[in-house]
C-alpha cells in the first residue's frame, strides 16, 4: 500500500517536472528553437492545428526559423498564425517557406522572461507540494483505519520526504539552468 502511494506521488511529481519543461520551452531565449512555436495554432481546413500538422519547423541558424509547410497554400494561413500568437515573432515569407528572425533580447525582456521562469517553477513546487500533501493524507487514513502501523506511517512519509526533496532539488536546477540561459548575452 505505501508503495502504491510512493509510486503514484512519484509518477504525479514526475508530470508536474514534464509540465515545468513545456512552460519552459515556450519561454523564449535570444536563441532559435521550434518549441517556441509549439503554441501556435493554424486553421486548416477550419479546424486548428498545431504547426507542427501542417509545417516542418527547423532552426536554420542560432537566430533564424525556417518553417516550411506541408501544403503551400498554406503559408499565409501560417503565416498569419504566427504572427497573432502574441510571440513577437514577424516571419518573412519568401514565396515557399517563412523565414523567422529572432530579436536580440533587450536587458528588460530578459528579466520579464526570467520572472515567467520562476512563476513557472514555483507553480511546479506547488503542484509537488500538494501531490506530497495528498500522499501523506492517504498515509494518515491508512493508519486511522488501522490498515498500517504508525512506524509504516512514518516510514511511508520519510520516503515521500526524500522523494519531494528530489525532485525539488530537479526543479530547482532546471530554474537555474534556464535562468542562466536567459541572462546569457
Amino acid at each position: 500500500m505505501i508503495n502504491e502511494i510512493k509510486k503514484d506521488a512519484q509518477e504525479r511529481m514526475k508530470k508536474s517536472l514534464e509540465s515545468l519543461a513545456h512552460a519552459f520551452g515556450q519561454i523564449r531565449t535570444g536563441k532559435a528553437h521550434p518549441s517556441i512555436l509549439g503554441s501556435v495554432m493554424v486553421p486548416y481546413y477550419g479546424t486548428d492545428t498545431p504547426l507542427s500538422g501542417v509545417a516542418n519547423v527547423t532552426v536554420k541558424d542560432s537566430q533564424t526559423l525556417q518553417v516550411v509547410p506541408f501544403e503551400r497554400n498554406m503559408l499565409g494561413a501560417i503565416d498569419k498564425a504566427i504572427g497573432s500568437a502574441g510571440l513577437n515573432l514577424n516571419p518573412t515569407n519568401l514565396g515557399e517557406l517563412l523565414l523567422i528572425k529572432m530579436a536580440p533580447l533587450t536587458e528588460e525582456t530578459r528579466k520579464g522572461f526570467t520572472k515567467q521562469a520562476r512563476a513557472a517553477a514555483e507553480d511546479a513546487r506547488v503542484a509537488v507540494r500538494n501531490i506530497r500533501r495528498d500522499a501523506l493524507g492517504e498515509l494518515k487514513k491508512l493508519t486511522k483505519d488501522k490498515e498500517i502501523s504508525e512506524d509504516e506511517e512514518r516510514r511511508g512519509s520519510a520516503e515521500i520526504d526524500k522523494l519531494i526533496k528530489d525532485f525539488e532539488a530537479q526543479i530547482a536546477k532546471a530554474t537555474e539552468e534556464k535562468e542562466k540561459d536567459l541572462m546569457a548575452v
